[in-house]
């Protein structure tokens, strides 16, 4: 097994995305309250913001931290492979 893959920006991820995960267990409960369209729209909005800016500040970390800066083959392949998320 190979050792763990973690940086320092990992904890405020992991906190991020737990805020994210309760705002949806929110917007669950709001649609199964009946809660007003509108509503539920602008949660899953704040949701999905939360999750977009987590993944955008995995990947820039990963960036600054993962790749060399001579450009490997390795590393433009790898570039070229987490780019598709942004």
């Amino acid at each position: 097994m190979s050792d763990p893959h973690i940086h320092a920006s990992h904890p405020a991820l992991i906190a991020r995305l737990k805020r994210a995960d309760g705002h949806l267990r929110a917007v669950i409960e709001m649609l199964a309250a009946g809660k007003p369209c509108l509503d539920v729209a602008q949660q899953l909005q704040a949701v999905e913001k939360a999750v977009a800016n987590a993944k955008r500040a995995l990947i820039h970390d990963h960036l600054d931290h993962c790749l060399d800066t001579e450009g490997s083959d390795t590393d433009r392949a790898e570039l070229k492979a987490i780019a598709r998320y942004l």
